[in-house]
């Protein structure tokens, strides 16, 4: 039994009640181009996402985190003029933070559900933040998306549970999530621990040099420990045995002197062949075949100091993509031009204007020199220095040199698809990671998603979801039907 709708049926709209044109693309300048600012509808429901709850993190909000240290071990010059990155030996410290996505602060950690991965290099160029996951990729590739994918995962406002319908629905109407959905039902989807899960950067980011040439990366940080996941089974009685085991087992392995570790690794497109790239290199549900662009390793990644206050350094930390130090930027990947926004206005909502005051914040490494001054935490740093520039009292001033390289936009403002590459295709790679598993591999992702779409009330919904699996590969659909239906007799 449902409750009544009391929304009408008709157009949607903006808050301001303005029918929405296109609620699936965000506005580029250009097809392919970054994300506009103009894009109100794009802002309206992220700054609105950001603040549905009070004060706990909307998403993310149950994490563990350490500090530690980054020593380059190769060298990457040729790509990029970052600075913590310009000698072999070079170490960086570090803040790690490892979340899970869909749950509250007071869930377990053994749930299936992508883990956060949520880097901060403190850098002498300032704080620089890569923010990921455990996956390669992402169940959508617009951030205009990602306000209703979330909704999907959390509670109904309705009936106050995590609903099936609500889930199944929105990825079997968005075909993009394939890919992903069988990285998160497949043997990976509980990590045994924090220490034996891989990380991320997901997106594509921009590495330039000193000459100015432009190379695309994607960042892999492969645990040191070994990869080690639980099965549904194994992870049902962990969470109602132990809510906080990943994090007692992080904190516990430092105090032991246990320190986890990474090989660290990034694959680098050079800028010319994206345009030409079989598939489009920043959509995020795609991975980069490793037979086209090798992983090189770059570094080593060391957790050994844990924090000495949960709030303080972890709930209180803060993260952001737009973190970025001279040497590294962003790509046109809608989604990752819609997080740009999305997590300092989180930050400033949920911590406050000055979260970057805070010790777990503020550049380490460097000195924060701006001009904002007062409001929620403001330390007063600044003493009666001038807050404007230009000023001829000594203030800051500009360097006249970017971080990162201008890319070229051509065509229209609109809200467009990203550019169609010749395998551009949702279910592609989605087809070829379940061909990659084993038969026994196959037989519990199989049975991990049967067992939730079984749960759906409605055999429409139930049908689209496994049709998409279907358009992956034919063998599984066919066994994902079989098993669905046994199971709903």
């Amino acid at each position: 039994m449902t409750q009544e709708a009391h929304v009408t049926q008709g157009p949607l709209t903006t808050e301001a009640g303005a029918p929405v044109a296109d609620n699936q693309n965000s506005e580029t300048a250009g097809v392919g181009g970054p994300v506009l600012v103009q894009d109100q509808l794009l802002l309206e429901k992220l700054a609105h996402f950001n603040r549905e709850r009070i004060p706990e993190r909307v998403v993310h909000a149950r994490g563990a985190a350490a500090y530690g240290t980054f020593t380059v071990t190769a060298d990457v010059t040729p790509y990029t003029r970052a600075t913590f990155l310009s000698e072999v030996g070079k170490q960086t410290e570090t803040f790690l933070r490892f979340s899970t996505v869909a749950g509250n602060l007071g869930s377990a950690d053994a749930v299936r559900d992508p883990r956060g991965f949520a880097l901060k290099f403190y850098t002498e160029e300032g704080n620089y933040d890569l923010v990921g996951n455990n996956t390669p990729v992402f169940f959508i590739k617009d951030a205009i998306k990602f306000p209703d994918f979330i909704h999907t995962q959390k509670r109904d406002p309705y009936t106050g549970s995590q609903e099936a319908d609500n889930v199944w629905d929105f990825w079997g109407l968005s075909p993009e999530s394939t890919h992903q959905v069988t990285w998160l039902f497949g043997d990976r989807g509980i990590p045994a621990s924090y220490r034996h899960l891989n990380g991320y950067g997901s997106h594509t980011y921009q590495w330039n040099n000193e000459a100015g040439e432009v190379f695309w990366v994607k960042y892999h940080f492969k645990t040191d420990q070994g990869i080690k996941n639980l099965t549904q089974a194994e992870a049902d009685r962990l969470a109602g045995e132990d809510p906080d085991s990943h994090q007692r087992d992080l904190r516990e392995a430092i105090e032991r002197g246990e320190f986890p570790s990474w090989t660290v690794q990034v694959q680098i497109m050079p800028a010319a062949d994206a345009a030409t790239y079989r598939f489009n290199p920043f959509d995020l549900t795609k991975v980069w075949p490793h037979e086209d662009y090798p992983p090189i390793e770059i570094g080593r990644l060391e957790l050994n100091r844990n924090p000495e206050n949960i709030f303080a350094e972890v709930e209180q930390s803060i993260f952001s993509p737009a973190h970025f130090v001279p040497g590294i930027g962003p790509s046109p990947d809608k989604m990752l031009q819609g997080r740009l926004f999305a997590y300092g206005d989180a930050h400033r909502y949920r911590v406050g204007i000055n979260a970057d005051h805070l010790p777990v914040n503020r550049p380490h490494a460097a000195e924060a020199r701006t001009n904002s001054r007062d409001g929620s935490l403001y330390d007063g740093r600044h003493k009666g220095a001038k807050n404007y520039e230009p000023n001829s009292f000594g203030g800051p001033f500009q360097t006249d040199r970017p971080l990162w390289q201008p890319i070229a936009v051509t065509g229209h403002t609109g809200e467009t698809e990203a550019p169609s590459h010749s395998e551009d295709d949702d279910f592609v790679q989605a087809g070829s990671l379940y061909r990659l598993m084993s038969e026994d591999e196959q037989g519990r992702l199989i049975a991990n998603l049967a067992g939730f779409i079984a749960k759906v009330s409605r055999d429409d919904i139930a049908e689209r979801a496994i049709n998409n699996f279907r358009q992956a590969d034919e063998d599984f659909g066919k066994r994902l039907e079989a098993a669905v239906q046994a199971l709903r007799g």
